[in-house]
């Protein structure tokens, strides 16, 4: 190091120092930049640029550090430095998104697939809170989605400024972790001093302190980064960092901010499980097993396979568990809904003594009313993070992963206690399930034909993304083929982020993915086809019933003003002109046959993607579903 006043630098100064000075003419600044500290990396510096800012450029490294590569950007002044950093850093891949809401999802959909942090960038104030749906779904879903947003200065909020908003805090009941990062001093330094307002640095600061001030906010910042970074990735869950950024703000350059290397952590080990409960699971006869939303390969074949063969368990099963097995019931509404319709006297032999549930949230309302009215002596759920009490009576919370819960179970306990219980709840609904396909098979054209179609003829090994509300509801009823794997966002069960976040899934995943969705959840989510970057092999098929067809199997009134306009939300609208406008081939249909005829050419790759859009009866739909139900319940 150079020595600079006949003094040596102190050489555990860690600082990325900028002095700025008013040029002259044409009122813009310049500067020099100083580096100070250890860890020069002449090779690097030569190629790589940063954010002249300290705090963007710690950030950008920190995410290197913590491998966040995929970053979700929508455009923006305030947050041009860490659009510069990101775009400018090789290790990232990056993507444009305008709308900040379909951005947030489009980000969920690449970090659903990963099972790694996704960050999603915008600019400061209102473009802030268009993110809360996807951070939503995130939390309730446990998908790590990082949000870094610019923000102004301290300073500079609450004083009738454009796009100032109170940042800090707006996401907090929903987030796993956030941080308060402390501006710069060092950046714009001159520009801080001049405000009557500020107060991070006095007006008489020394150089010496103003570079010891610098230095605890930089050493601040990449703690605090490093630890938000870090609970996104070990809590699986939404996190926030807010930037505060002065201009200029386009600044670029080589020189580096030491960084210290950030210890690495591991998951706390799964909890043991006590003889006492061991004891509990090998005795019950009657042991409920029910998935919730799971990605794919959670669980070994050879636990499921276990407890499908267990004869004192019933195993349930839905389609976004991605689990399938002879002996699983994997449309649960088959069962349940004929049931409530006799008002059985089978109740009391459905009811278990033990329930043990895994994964997310479960779809079926139905169930969760009848292990309600009906519940177990025990319910325990199996989860490294978190447990709900859906059923009134949790009992259990084992922080341990389901295959530690199996492998205790079945390794480590001797042959499963004879019972009849598998057998008596799967024969009931293998009953009403060969009534309930006789049933469709000679259904007229509707929502619960179409879906039926649609899964017969659906195509191995392709991802399946589901549409909230009637979509993911009809899908329990029919099977998929095993090689398909599952998708929905069942945190918060909203329909405002299903196409952004279809769109994002396909970006991470080589093979088609299919989205299919109500009408109302397309039009709302139409900005999610804003973008460049939807793939060839993706697809959309759309049931369009003219409105929200599920309000009609819903208890109240019908076909007045008030609920065509105000609950079912009529329209006359179609597809077609989205498809031409965002560069997707179109077809649309209105019958069976139209339908199996589409479907054939649908799923060939093409130079497009694809819509589809199935036009079916609005006043039909909820009658034909109520027979169904009804005719599996008759003797």
């Amino acid at each position: 190091m150079q020595k600079k006043n006949g003094k040596k630098p102190n050489v555990k100064l860690k600082l990325f120092w900028w002095f700025y000075k008013p040029v002259q003419s044409r009122c813009f600044c310049s500067g020099f930049c100083i580096f100070v500290g250890i860890g020069y990396e002449t090779s690097i510096l030569k190629k790589q640029h940063y954010p002249s800012i300290p705090l963007a450029q710690i950030l950008i490294r920190t995410c290197v550090q913590h491998k966040i590569q995929h970053i979700v950007i929508c455009a923006g002044s305030r947050n041009a430095p860490l659009t510069n950093g990101f775009v400018s850093h090789p290790f990232f891949t990056t993507y444009s998104i305008v709308d900040e809401r379909a951005a947030a999802f489009f980000g969920l959909g690449i970090a659903q697939q990963l099972q790694q942090p996704v960050a999603v960038v915008c600019t400061s104030g209102s473009a802030l809170l268009n993110f809360y749906p996807a951070v939503a779904e995130a939390f309730y879903s446990d998908i790590p989605l990082v949000i870094i947003s610019a923000d102004r200065m301290p300073h500079r909020i609450d004083i009738g400024d454009g796009q100032t908003i109170r940042q800090t805090g707006v996401f907090e009941p929903h987030l796993e972790a956030s941080a308060e990062l402390m501006p710069d001093v060092s950046h714009a330094t001159q520009s801080l001093l001049e405000s009557p307002l500020q107060t991070l640095i006095p007006k008489d600061i020394s150089e010496k302190s103003l570079i010891e001030t610098q230095i605890k906010v930089q050493t601040h910042n990449h703690l605090e980064i490093a630890r938000v970074l870090q609970m996104a990735t070990t809590n699986k869950g939404p996190v926030h960092l807010n930037i505060p950024l002065e201009e200029p703000l386009y600044g670029m350059t080589t020189a580096r901010i030491p960084l210290d290397e950030m210890p690495k952590t591991s998951n706390p080990p799964d909890e043991s499980l006590p003889e006492q409960d061991r004891v509990i699971w090998k005795t019950a006869k009657k042991k409920w097993v029910m998935f919730g939303v799971l990605p794919p390969d959670t669980i070994a074949p050879q636990w499921i396979t276990a407890l499908c063969n267990d004869p004192s368990v019933a195993v349930f099963t839905e389609k976004t568990s991605n689990l399938i097995h002879p002996n699983a019931i994997d449309a649960i509404d088959v069962l349940m809904a004929p049931l409530e319709q006799e008002g059985s006297d089978f109740y009391p032999a459905l009811q278990p003594e033990l329930l043990v549930t895994f994964g997310g949230m479960i779809v079926s309302k139905k169930v969760k009313a009848f292990l309600r009215k009906h519940p177990p002596q025990q319910h325990w759920h199996i989860d490294s993070k978190k447990a709900y009490n859906t059923y009134y009576v949790l009992e259990r919370h084992f922080k341990m992963t389901p295959n530690r819960f199996f492998e205790t179970m079945y390794l480590e306990t001797p042959l499963p206690i004879q019972s009849d219980y598998q057998s008596l709840v799967l024969d009931r609904f293998k009953h009403y399930k060969t009534k309930g396909d006789a049933f469709v098979s000679q259904s007229p054209f509707s929502d619960l034909k179409a879906f039926q179609i649609i899964f017969k003829n659906f195509p191995k090994g392709v991802q399946l993304q589901l549409a909230n509300s009637s979509t993911i509801r009809y899908a329990q009823l029919f099977d998929v083929p095993k090689s398909v794997a599952v998708f929905c966002n069942r945190g918060t069960s909203g329909i405002d982020g299903s196409t952004a976040t279809a769109v994002g899934a396909a970006q991470v995943r080589a093979q088609p993915v299919v989205l299919i969705t109500g009408d109302l959840s397309f039009f709302y989510d139409v900005n999610g086809l804003w973008n460049n970057y939807i793939p060839a092999h993706f697809r959309i098929i759309i049931i369009n019933n003219g409105g929200g067809g599920i309000f009609r199997i819903l208890p109240g009134e019908k076909d007045s003003e008030k609920y065509d306009t105000y609950f079912e939300t009529i329209h006359y609208r179609n597809a077609k002109d989205i498809a031409k406008a965002f560069g997707f081939k179109y077809k649309k249909v209105d019958s069976q046959w139209g339908l199996k005829y589409a479907l054939k050419r649908f799923y060939k790759l093409g130079k497009q993607p694809k819509i589809l859009e199935v036009r079916t009866p609005r006043k039909l739909n909820d009658k034909v579903l109520m027979d169904y139900f009804r005719t599996m319940a008759t003797k």
